[in-house]
């Protein structure tokens, strides 16, 4: 991997903040941008600590001073990491991933930015998928189910636009239940386990728990993004394991040995019965296939509770 100079949007949020480290460890200079209004600066604490050449900017994304920051600063690469969370729902944080995007690219377009990587929660992109069509394909077309995935669909048109029309190059990596430390509970179902866990509070599964989800751990996550600065060109790339765990047997082992049990309650709107994506494309593309099982991803966090 040959070093640049990046920049992470959402840098101080889960994934941005692991994907800070990877760069630096991998000896490129990182300027992180994050208005902090669902990250923190704690999450870049061990990347602080590194030594290397790494600038917090304070800075909501659409604002005017971020594409002068572009100008700058002139990264090569530039990553978002924050467009859409994974639970989105039909609210005003839904309607920004747009203008979010738009501003990156227009300076991106002004400052001759080399590249865009971009990540989609993949159940936004495929919404509700048959369990025959599972693991799930790039390119599978799905009938509209919120505001949600409309949205990402127009997300995914937009950077096609400005790479026939401007030659800004981009890769879109369209990732599944992404879990792993620095994770806040409301963002993802390990993470909303393991602090119940923690508090030595039963947990809730929503819903019968049969429902299914496809686990896919963070470094592994933050493998296939560094290898997308500069693989993967103008395509839509899934990152995720193909495996399908039910919300009951992620419970029973991430709990094995705990006291803590887990209590049913309504199922959320919204929520889908199943996913799971292909990597085949991933592997071609980017040379990545997760490596992670959940048994070891899930030993982080037991660990984690041994300290508590």
């Amino acid at each position: 991997m040959s070093t640049s100079a990046v920049m992470v949007c959402g840098g101080a949020g889960f994934i941005g903040s692991h994907l800070v480290e990877r760069l630096l460890a991998n000896g490129n200079s990182v300027d992180v941008v994050d208005d902090l209004s669902t990250g923190s600066l704690a999450n870049l604490a061990d990347a602080r600590g590194m030594g290397g050449n790494l600038r917090f900017h304070h800075l909501d994304v659409a604002s005017l001073e971020f594409g002068e920051l572009i100008g700058l600063r002139q990264p090569e690469v530039v990553y978002h990491c924050a467009l859409l969370a994974p639970d989105a729902a039909d609210n005003s944080s839904v309607m920004r991933a747009m203008p979010l995007l738009l501003s990156v690219l227009e300076a991106a377009r002004n400052h001759h930015v080399k590249k865009v990587v971009v990540c989609i929660p993949a159940g936004l992109v495929y919404g509700e998928v048959a369990a025959k069509f599972l693991p799930v394909k790039e390119g599978r077309k799905t009938d509209a189910i919120s505001v949600p995935h409309v949205i990402s669909d127009a997300l995914i048109d937009l950077l096609g636009v400005y790479r026939e029309k401007h030659g800004i190059n981009f890769a879109i990596l369209a990732t599944t239940n992404v879990y792993g430390l620095r994770q806040r509970p409301e963002d993802g179902v390990v993470a909303a386990f393991a602090a119940a866990i923690t508090r030595g509070e039963d947990a809730r599964i929503f819903g019968t728990g049969k429902q299914t989800r496809d686990f896919v751990y963070i470094d592994d996550v933050v493998d296939a993004l560094v290898r997308a600065k500069e693989r993967g060109d103008g395509v839509l790339i899934n990152i995720g394991t193909g495996t399908q765990t039910t919300i009951e047997e992620l419970f029973k082992l991430i709990a094995a040995g705990t006291a803590v049990s887990a209590r049913k309650v309504d199922a959320r709107p919204g929520d889908l019965q199943r996913t799971a994506v292909s990597n085949v494309r991933a592997k071609i593309q980017l040379g990545w296939s997760p490596w992670t099982s959940l048994h070891d991803g899930l030993d982080v966090f037991r660990q984690h509770f041994k300290k508590k």
